[in-house]
């Protein structure tokens, strides 16, 4: 009989009920990504995120929490990943870019009007930065994706408020631009004036908004202010609540470390980012 109660005491040791919270990965689209036919509806000033016709471009990307519900309906979601799709109708030059993505939280669903001016919003701290590089004639008359990886460095957007995305593009020579009708556009939601953009071939966006004309668009200063957002898929993360029976093991759980996909990691040679340790969010810096 003792060695009975042994067995049951160490069974118990081994498995218990327990509410327990773990990290899943959500979708959402703003438009049809996936079965997107429909490109910019205006001039070639009226393109967003960017226009590869210019060397330096701006866009600003109001996203309202009717757009992001999917999201905001979740626990503790973070943004990871953000995708934007276009198609080379004809550019055939290898275009070069280096690119800045800023987002904030904002509570406004609209921009700024200041006597029948259009107002851009403040922008700093980028979150991330890439060097891009789209070789056209490798892709002409496909479609190809612009991502922005956030994995390493999530961001929040309270339920309720609108994600304000501020994205730059700078050439890093002022004639890298595609010619004439030769051009590659992005496909669109038809969600109209929930995006402004910023055109120049020899003034970056970064450097319009340090002068006197910002934070004022107008067409004089190569601004469209009633822009459509482009198609665009959110990809992030969440926190689920779960209650059941689960098997653990103490030891092998005892000082792990996971990405936010859920793999283990090396404590002894971990990348900058978020991690999971001990059934917390931990930040690497």
């Amino acid at each position: 009989m003792k060695k009975f109660y042994l067995i049951l005491a160490a069974m118990a040791a081994m498995t218990f009920t327990a509410q327990a919270d773990h990290l899943v990965a959500g979708s959402l689209q703003v438009g049809d990504f996936d079965n997107a036919d429909v490109i910019y509806n205006g001039s070639f000033f009226d393109m967003a995120p960017t226009n590869f016709y210019l060397a330096h471009t701006g866009a600003q990307l109001i996203y309202t929490a009717d757009e992001l519900a999917d999201m905001q309906d979740k626990q503790d979601a973070m943004v990871t990943k953000i995708t934007f799709k276009f198609t080379n109708q004809g550019a055939f030059e290898q275009i070069d870019r280096t690119v800045k993505l800023y987002l904030e939280e904002i509570d406004e669903t609209q921009f700024y009007v200041i006597e029948g001016v259009k107002q851009f919003f403040n922008f700093a701290n980028p979150v991330a930065e890439y060097e891009m590089t789209w070789d056209m004639v490798e892709f002409f008359g496909e479609d190809r994706e612009i991502e922005f990886d956030l994995a390493n460095m999530p961001f929040a957007v309270a339920p309720g408020k609108s994600l304000l995305m501020t994205i730059v593009f700078d050439a890093l020579d002022d004639d890298n631009c595609t010619v004439g009708s030769d051009y590659a556009p992005f496909y669109t939601t038809g969600i109209r004036s929930k995006g402004m953009v910023y055109t120049d071939n020899w003034t970056g966006f970064e450097e319009y908004a340090q002068g006197d004309d910002f934070p004022d668009a107008t067409a004089m200063l190569g601004c469209g202010t009633n822009v459509e957002l482009p198609v665009t898929k959110i990809d992030y993360i969440y926190t689920e609540h779960s209650t059941g029976v689960q098997e653990i093991e103490a030891a092998a759980q005892e000082g792990a470390y996971y990405n936010l996909m859920g793999q283990k990691m090396n404590p002894a040679n971990l990348p900058a980012g978020i991690y999971i340790h001990n059934g917390k969010k931990v930040l690497v810096k």
